[in-house]
């Protein structure tokens, strides 16, 4: 987490201190390094040096246009999972024939959008959705080039909410099945094959899952070939991750490295989809203490960030490091649950961590980049914080924190009894 270091006692973002971020643009907030953002992205692209790969960065971690803008000006292809990331990623003036389209519940007018873009592939997740596509693509008058998404039954030994590659999760099709479905693919005049998919999970600690699930694609490649279909790219999913807490997952060359030794007999691309591994480390969520509060038994720092801001802790009991931003020199500690105003007993931002603080003092979430802002809502008719991007010493707003009335802007009340 180099871009997010400490200076004579004081966090800085980059060369910019936090302290000072917050007090101009107001707590609570998000604060990304493009450094870091820039650094996450190249580790893959100097991993695949020398072989045939697209790097499709996964819009669904972090789709700040700013964010998606970087990775477009580096080369990154796309991976998406709607029509509105979609938008974002042209917006951002990401290059369409780079985009693959992911997520299995795409309606009629998402799909004549990818087909209007020319993106690079449809990720077909299910038998209705081939037929789906086949049809809208010739009502279009064109051909939408597909890869299937194999679901090879793989353990990505993770959280079994961001598990998606056993036979139980309502992803991709069963990889017995597979088979039967590029066949029925092969017949159609509305899309063309390119290539095969899969995606197992996310947070993954283990090279070995990935190769595991890459060993079933091989087989079902090779029985593809014996029934003519050829394939020009193999797309392994993301789901690397990252170093939360005591984590050690692997790198991204390391990934690579023992990637590119399976294809090194094979003349395919390699298309990856990393989300979380480019953009959490590379962001931070700033809050500030409003009370302290303790009981018999507990004592809590209330801030005013909350679950509806970061729904991680909430969601799925993450973890993330909680600092705070001036650093203390007192060695005398206290245990503190970190937790939000929203009127839920699950509105917590970490627990149990051991710090030395007072009421106004801020606390920076760290690993925040990814699953962050992305995740937040409205929740108590809370407005959204504001993302801010830091480039050396210069910092960007790359959103403007919301009001209450841009919260209800599109209500409206019954119309007045005559």
């Amino acid at each position: 987490m180099g871009y997010f270091n400490y200076q004579d006692g004081q966090l800085f973002a980059e060369e910019v201190s936090v302290a000072s971020l917050a007090k101009q643009f107001g707590t609570p907030c998000f604060i990304y390094s493009k450094a870091a953002i820039e650094e996450q992205y190249k580790a893959y692209e100097k991993a695949f040096n020398g072989h045939p790969s697209l790097i499709c960065y996964a819009v669904k971690a972090n789709s700040n246009l700013a964010v998606l803008n970087v990775l477009s000006k580096l080369g990154a292809g796309f991976d998406i999972v709607s029509g509105g990331e979609l938008d974002r990623v042209l917006a951002a003036g990401g290059n369409p024939q780079k985009v693959i389209f992911s997520g299995l519940g795409k309606t009629k007018d998402e799909i004549i959008s990818g087909l209007e873009a020319k993106i690079h592939c449809f990720n077909i997740e299910s038998e209705a959705e081939l037929h789906r596509i086949n049809e809208v693509a010739k009502t279009q008058n064109q051909i939408a080039p597909i890869s299937i998404r194999v679901n090879p039954d793989v353990d990505a030994e993770t959280h079994p909410y961001i598990s998606t590659g056993l036979k139980e999760n309502k992803f991709g099709v069963p990889i017995a099945s597979a088979l039967s479905l590029y066949k029925q693919a092969a017949d159609m005049t509305g899309v063309h094959i390119i290539g095969i998919d899969a995606h197992i999970g996310s947070q993954l600690t283990s090279i070995k899952p990935f190769l595991n699930s890459i060993d079933c694609l091989f087989v079902l490649l090779d029985q593809l070939k014996t029934e003519g279909i050829s394939l020009s790219h193999v797309d392994i999913g993301g789901g690397l991750g990252i170093k939360y807490d005591q984590e050690e997952p692997p790198e991204p060359s390391d990934l690579i490295n023992s990637v590119r030794e399976k294809f090194a007999d094979r003349n395919l691309k390699i298309v990856i989809e990393p989300g979380r591994s480019i953009a959490a480390n590379a962001g931070i969520f700033v809050t500030r203490i409003e009370y302290l509060k303790s009981n018999n038994t507990k004592s809590f720092a209330i801030v005013d960030g909350a679950m509806n801001d970061l729904i991680r802790p909430a969601l799925y009991s993450a973890w993330q490091d909680i600092i705070p931003v001036k650093r203390s020199t007192n060695t005398e500690l206290k245990r503190y649950d970190i937790v939000g105003p929203i009127c839920e007993s699950a509105d917590f931002l970490g627990k149990d961590r051991q710090l030395d603080v007072k009421s106004g003092d801020l606390l920076a979430v760290r690993s925040a980049g990814a699953y962050g802002f992305v995740m937040s809502s409205n929740y108590n008719s809370r407005p959204r914080a504001p993302e801010l991007m830091v480039e050396g010493y210069n910092t960007h707003l790359v959103r403007d924190r919301e009001t209450v009335s841009d919260l209800y802007r599109n209500e409206h009340l019954l119309p007045s009894e005559e």
